[in-house]
């Protein structure tokens, strides 16, 4: 029931290693602004907040140069690429863990519930023997140099195995219980307004064609079916493997990545997010899942024998591995019951390495939210420096799908929400936008200096949700102005920070 097997390790080695890969390869456009000392956080801004152990432990913290960025980012994509192929898996994993870690630490701004992901399956990578099946690399011997047939359906128990098992039932029982104790019901078959799915499954071209195809009735429905999913799933897949039922496991696990896969398609920004999130359930694959599947995992190696009837044996094959996952879960338990706010600091790792919460999309969602920025050029012409558009439109964006990101999606997502930085790090922020765009028009060039961006005006909008699909009037609020030719941008006249107060703004 705790256990797993070679094939299926092979298969979470795999499905991990691809999805780090897409996600690092992404990383590369966001470098320059988000990471390098000439984007939005030079590390002359970030290093007096953090402490001895932060500063040692963040190696992209060492030099804010894209050279130095671009290589240590190549390395994380070349680890990416040895643990699909299973080389060196045992290294890949250590290294992957660090330095993921490591570029997490460089920009807390950017840490969302996917890098909590990758943060988590990589450590426990690393006490898995990845390299048990479908691997180019070599499993060394046993103690008492023990044959086992070739393939990899051979089953074993280990902390690891464990710890992924019992996190992979803490995520979805702490994700499920958020929404069933929402305080406003907003997962409930009675929730009002509207119930949750209809509230988020409006995002995408997908989520129309699903809504056309439940109505609101089908996803009123649906909606509680959501939070026991989530609670009782990891369990049901628990119970399948202790009783030998594999159509039970294989069940539990395609109903579970189904969810996953139905929330990418309606909801923009999620894709990756939820097959990450089926990579964890790999490990709860049965014996002889490679046969089922007919993969070719059928290897004339010598294999690791993990379930050593020796308990002298045992201690010594796993007591590192043991004390080392213990000690990642009492932190991870202590941060959550018994640190202190200070603990949770920027100036410490701890927030980034030990947070293990998993509670999101709690709530029904009661509106949408977009930005927009007119700016003035040089030439007085008015364009969307949000959207790098030469037309500004007030309208919700989309295409008939509205949705919070369209004009900048993925890691940019986080910059509305920094519009509370003042000082010397708002002006680093805001001036970004416009080296961005003055970069980007080629302003320096003879010809193009009436490209240059003057001035501009961050506004964020907002629709209410209503049923049948439908939206509010867009209210509308001025986050920010800011003056590109100013050194200054952060005096008494400045725009007031603090909560968006979106019911005293003006309506559209």
């Amino acid at each position: 029931m705790l256990g797993s097997n070679y094939e299926a390790c092979a298969l979470y080695r795999i499905s991990l290693g691809v999805m780090l890969l897409i996600e690092l390869v992404s990383r590369f456009q966001y470098l320059h602004v988000f990471y390098s000392d000439e984007g939005t956080y030079p590390l002359r801004l970030l290093m007096p907040k953090t402490d001895l152990i932060y500063k040692i432990v963040c190696i992209h913290c060492y030099d804010g140069s894209m050279v130095y960025l671009r290589i240590l980012l190549s390395i994380q994509v070349a680890l990416a690429l040895s643990l699909i192929a299973g080389y060196q898996t045992k290294l890949s994993s250590v290294l992957s863990w660090y330095l993921y870690l490591g570029l997490t630490l460089r920009n807390t701004w950017l840490n969302f519930i996917l890098d909590r992901y990758f943060h988590y399956l990589l450590f426990l990578a690393i006490f898995l023997p990845l390299d048990g099946a479908i691997s180019l690399g070599k499993v060394s011997r046993t103690t008492h140099n023990q044959k086992h047939p070739p393939g990899g359906s051979e089953s074993f128990v280990t902390p690891a195995t464990i710890a992924l098992k019992v996190l992979v039932v803490w995520i979805y029982w702490d994700a499920g219980y958020g929404k069933y104790s929402d305080p406003l019901g907003g997962w409930t078959f009675n929730a009002q307004p509207l119930p949750a799915l209809d509230t988020y499954v409006r995002h995408t071209v997908g989520a129309r064609y699903l809504y056309g195809l439940l109505g609101p009735i089908g996803l009123r429905y649906m909606t509680p079916t959501v939070v026991y999913a989530e609670m009782f799933t990891a369990p049901l897949a628990l119970f399948g493997s202790l009783v030998g039922k594999k159509s039970v496991v294989y069940g539990a696990v395609g109903l579970i990545c189904t969810m996953h896969i139905g929330i990418a398609f309606t909801m923009r920004n999620t894709v990756l997010l939820g097959l990450v999130a089926c990579c964890a359930w790999c490990v709860f694959l049965p014996e002889g899942v490679g046969d089922d599947f007919g993969m070719p995992t059928s290897r004339s190696i010598e294999k690791v024998h993990l379930n050593s009837s020796k308990s002298k044996s045992l201690i010594k094959r796993h007591g590192v591995s043991a004390l080392l996952i213990g000690a990642f879960v009492s932190g991870s338990i202590w941060f959550e019951t018994l640190s202190n706010q200070c603990d949770q600091s920027q100036e410490h790792i701890w927030s980034t390495l030990l947070h293990n919460r998993w509670n999101v999309f709690v709530g029904a969602e009661e509106y949408v939210t977009w930005e927009i920025a007119p700016g003035r050029l040089a030439d007085g012409t008015i364009v969307d420096v949000w959207s790098k558009s030469n037309e500004v439109s007030w309208e919700m964006p989309g295409a008939g799908a509205p949705c919070t990101s369209t004009s900048r999606a993925g890691r940019w997502r986080s910059f509305p929400y920094l519009a509370g930085l003042e000082g010397e790090e708002g002006e680093i922020l805001w001036q970004y936008l416009c080296s961005q765009w003055d970069f980007e028009n080629n302003v320096s060039e003879v010809g193009n200096e009436g490209r240059q961006l003057m001035r501009f005006n961050f506004f964020m909008l907002q629709a209410d949700i209503l049923p049948n699909m439908g939206f509010s009037v867009t209210r509308k609020r001025l986050i920010h102005s800011h003056d590109c030719m100013s050194s200054s941008n952060f005096g008494q006249n400045d725009v007031p920070k603090g909560t968006f107060d979106f019911g005293s703004q003006e309506e559209l």
